[in-house]
């Protein structure tokens, strides 16, 4: 991004220039939608003409009432006026259709942003603060350009005609209107600036909000065990109350100007009576001129009322605006190759060359690694908490890349591998699979590519017969159709960890990353899902993040860490036997554990 103006420091109409330059869709066929805009409010300026003629060259006719005139000038002006709505409704609807289009390419690229963000750079962010930038500001953008926007393009033109018209019937006024409107002018600027900061912070108050009751309602069980509701209820209140603070005086602010803006027109119109009855008393205009004139002070100051309105609205959008592209400025840490290397075929091999990796702000948590795994080697990393064990597993899955160093799949640096291509062949099972909202069949075949083609179940129901969990699925309530519930809740712990294995079997990976996927277990299935883990690493290469050294027992491999640095390599047996680092924490967890 270098070189290119952060979102957070462009001014309004940049923003908007590098907003729609996001969302293209968004100006499709608008010379068209604006042609028709055009003529939308062209038509009504046939109103204060008809008013002119129907008065001076009909009721005030030098030869008396000319009623046939009046008629035909009325019938005139209300078919120009029908004209008029229908090519309106029809500027309205398709710039609906081509914001809706533009609104819904912006969201998805921020929503996939979202995703391709490292891991590190979306927990610098609260969840439902993020959640806020891809459908709350998307939502603020979506009302400007679809009230906003369009009434902010008429207004102009219905400005400018009623300008052209004025000056026609009477230059003096037509100037007076503008003298008394000059102050409105002098004042905008100013007024746009407050607002803007106002409505800045309004949209990050409503991120926070969101983040706080998004945070409130997945830890309600937290809550309620720990009896934390009414602490809780206060944070929430307080940043409800923030918002509601920050949305009053946005409000105070955008209600000021207009209130303004009222006066002002208020103060031009009683101007033009007062000076046109002078005119006209002077002969230099007629009755029907100085109706046509008010008529169109009226056309001419109803936009400048509503500016503050439309001012509002942008306002607000444009902080929305900047909001989700700052959100897309943000830059990618694990960046796609251009041209892709594919992974070899087969089970992969691992090895890690002189690895230097630290967090954001921090030290060094892993210095110098080199690390070496065979293919179909089962592997336990062990070590003490902070030791820099879920770091290697990070580094392994490229979920984020080393500051040095190389970190190598299958002989192929992981930098030159596509994102698909290793998300297939090397798969993460954590402690806490997390499961969506459908049944168990649902959340096994979400690893598929197509989870919806008919074979999908098929390859679900290999999958449990693969791992020979076909009587636990049969003593659930609807088999693979029964439902999870939101995150899983309807299933234990130990089932969700079945369920996702389940996930990770069908995806049929070379390389399987498990951070003890049998700790968080209930001793009732800890065996199923433990004899399940074999099966599924059988004739794969796996690294598991051990917190029990009885997996590092059962393992072909153990790499154990400490401050940052692989200090022994070896089997189970060869470790105990050079009693080192791992024979003294082997003995102390035995003796934790007897």
């Amino acid at each position: 991004m270098s070189g290119i103006t952060p979102a957070s420091e462009l001014g309004v109409i940049a923003t908007v220039r590098r907003g729609v330059r996001e969302s293209p869709l968004m100006l499709r066929g608008i010379w068209l939608t604006l042609g028709l805009a055009a003529l939308a409010t062209t038509g009504r300026i046939v109103v204060p003409f008809a008013v002119q003629r129907a008065t001076d060259d009909g009721v005030l006719a030098p030869g008396g009432p000319d009623v046939a005139l009046v008629v035909n000038v009325a019938l005139g002006a209300a078919v120009v006026l029908l004209v008029a709505s229908a090519c309106a409704a029809i500027s309205n609807a398709r710039l609906f259709a081509a914001t809706e289009a533009g609104l819904a390419q912006l969201r998805t690229s921020a929503f996939r942003h979202v995703h391709d963000l490292a891991v590190l750079t979306q927990n610098t962010e609260r969840r439902g603060a993020l959640v806020s930038r891809v459908t709350s500001d998307v939502d603020t953008i979506s009302m400007f350009v679809q009230w906003g926007g369009i009434m902010l393009v008429l207004s102009s033109l219905q400005i400018v005609a009623a300008t052209v018209a004025m000056a026609f019937y009477s230059w003096q006024l037509a100037l007076l209107v503008w003298l008394c409107l000059l102050p409105m002018a002098v004042l905008a600027p100013r007024a746009q600036k407050a607002l803007n900061a106002a409505y800045l912070t309004v949209r990050v108050k409503v991120g926070s909000m969101l983040a706080a009751v998004s945070e409130s309602v997945v830890g309600a069980h937290t809550i309620r065990a720990y009896g934390i509701g009414v602490r809780t209820q206060s944070r929430l209140d307080q940043a409800v109350r923030e918002h509601r603070n920050s949305a009053v005086r946005a409000q105070t602010l955008a209600a000021a100007a207009f209130s303004t803006g009222v006066l002002l027109s208020g103060l031009a119109l009683s101007a033009v009576v007062v000076a046109g009855s002078f005119l006209g008393i002077a002969g230099d205009i007629s009755v029907g001129d100085l109706l046509a004139v008010l008529f169109l002070v009226q056309l001419f100051v109803g936009p400048v009322q509503n500016a503050t309105e439309v001012l509002n609205e942008l306002q607000n959008a444009v902080a929305g605006w900047r909001r989700v592209l700052s959100l897309l400025e943000t830059p990618v840490d694990v960046v796609q190759p251009a041209t892709p290397v594919r992974l070899p075929d087969g089970p992969l091999g691992v090895r890690l060359e002189d690895v230097t990796f630290a967090y954001p702000g921090g030290p060094p948590v892993l210095r110098g690694i080199t690390l070496e795994v065979p293919p179909t080697t089962r592997v336990a990393v062990v070590g003490r908490t902070g030791s820099g064990k879920t770091t290697i597993a990070r580094l392994v899955t490229r979920f984020t890349d080393p500051g040095a160093g190389r970190v190598l799949v299958g002989g192929v640096d992981l930098r030159e591998v596509a994102d698909a291509d290793l998300r297939r062949r090397v798969v993460t099972l954590a402690q806490e699979g997390f499961l969506f909202d459908t049944t168990v069949a649902g959340n096994v075949a979400y690893g598929l590519a197509n989870p919806e083609a008919p074979q999908a179940r098929a390859r679900v129901e290999a999958a449990v017969a693969e791992l020979e969990l076909t009587d636990w699925v049969a003593s659930l309530p609807l088999g693979l159709d029964t439902p999870v519930g939101q995150r899983g809740e309807s299933l234990s712990a130990g089932e969700r960890q079945l369920v996702a294995l389940l996930r990770t079997q069908v995806v049929g990976a070379d390389l399987l990353v498990l951070d003890e996927a049998t700790s968080a277990v209930d001793p009732a299935t800890e065996l199923r899902t433990a004899r399940a883990l074999t099966r599924a690493m059988s004739g794969r290469t796996s690294i598991t993040i051990a917190h029990r050294l009885s997996t590092a027992a059962q393992s072909d491999l153990v790499v154990v860490v400490s401050d940052g640095e692989v200090v022994e390599v070896g089997s189970h047996d060869e470790l105990l036997d050079r009693d080192g680092h791992y024979a003294a924490m082997f003995a102390s967890w035995l003796a934790s554990t007897s």
